[in-house]
């Protein structure tokens, strides 16, 4: 598999002309692509939120990749691919300042300088129709729904890809009535994150927000009525009332019994967090703080980087390369594959 990631990445990161399937709030096309015939259908999705640019980056590569395949070739054979490289087009033009599709790291000043990402209920991710005659939902979300139901069928899998800004290292989630069916999904998802020399992101949140930790580095994926209920324990009604189902509720609304993953990668790694299992963290509290700090400080004095520049390579942060994030996606969905056929 790391020759077809090698071939993937080699690919072109510029997208071939796909399927408009509509258009986001401020009127931007969403593009869509299908390939591929098999009787295994995968659907993959990357963007849902604003200021998670590698997600988007892979499928982008990956929609190159397949769009120069001929029709034979098996992996089109065995399965059917339906790809959203990315569901938010407008949070994608408010970030497009602080990255680029060839940065190998995405700079720490520039990401704190100017990133943007939408409130709670506003994101994309919990954002579909919550059934056919749900107009108030986002236009990306509509659209996406209905392009779904032009399958006409049940999906096996389906992947979401997300990020992190700050975490101890990866992070993946998974659909809960699969938890105790992954095993090997999560074997291979371990040994890929220890070859590339990483140590997983690892919180118990006990069920908040949707979150049941499995083991280190896995946790059940998040709901939107947990996500709900979240909000209304804290007396914000208006935030809960925005919640709608996820790309992952939308997709086993459809029927079978679909396998749903998230990956949750970061940009930066942090050095001692998830030593102590939070919440609390210590060590995850005071980098909170510490990012913070620098954030306010960089918007006020945008001229004055270095010291925090310095600050942070003190402190040990490291942005995580791209190549390794998007790596750690493709085998997550690779090992999804691999589940659902045995």
């Amino acid at each position: 598999m790391q020759e077809l990631f090698d071939s993937i990445i080699a690919a072109s990161s510029t997208l071939p002309e796909g399927e408009r399937i509509g258009h986001s709030r401020e009127g931007r096309p969403m593009t869509a692509y299908r390939f591929g015939r098999g009787a295994c259908r995968i659907s993959l999705i990357a963007g849902c939120h604003s200021d998670e640019p590698v997600g988007p980056r892979l499928l982008r590569h990956l929609v190159a990749y397949f769009s120069h395949l001929p029709q034979d070739s098996q992996i089109l054979e065995d399965y059917q691919w339906w790809i959203v490289p990315h569901a938010n087009p407008d949070g994608e033009k408010v970030n497009r300042s602080w990255y680029t599709d060839r940065d190998e790291r995405i700079d720490l000043i520039s990401y704190l300088r100017h990133v943007k990402r939408e409130l709670p209920g506003d994101d994309v991710e919990f954002g579909f129709p919550r059934d056919p005659e749900d107009r108030d939902a986002r236009p990306e979300n509509q659209c996406i729904a209905a392009w779904w139901m032009k399958a006409g069928s049940v999906f096996h899998l389906h992947v979401s890809l997300h990020g992190m800004a700050f975490s101890g290292g990866p992070f993946f989630l998974i659909e809960p009535g699969w938890s105790s069916r992954c095993e090997e999904l999560k074997a291979k998802s371990r040994r890929a994150v220890e070859a590339l020399g990483y140590r997983f992101h690892d919180v118990d949140r006990q069920g908040e927000k949707g979150f049941f930790r499995l083991e280190k580095g896995f946790s059940t994926r998040p709901d939107s009525k947990a996500m709900t209920q979240y909000f209304l324990d804290r007396q914000d009604e208006v935030t809960a009332s925005k919640f709608r189902p996820s790309s992952m509720e939308t997709i086993c609304s459809l029927g079978g019994d679909p396998l749903t993953l998230v990956t949750e990668m970061p940009l930066f790694l942090l050095p001692k967090v998830g030593e102590v299992l939070g919440p609390p963290d210590p060590e995850a509290e005071r980098w909170k703080n510490r990012i913070e700090k620098w954030k306010v400080h960089l918007r006020s004095e945008p001229s004055e980087a270095d010291p925090v520049m310095e600050e942070a390579l003190r402190q040990g942060l490291v942005a995580m390369p791209v190549r390794d994030h998007m790596q750690l996606q493709w085998d997550f969905i690779v090992a999804g594959l691999e589940q659902v056929q045995r």
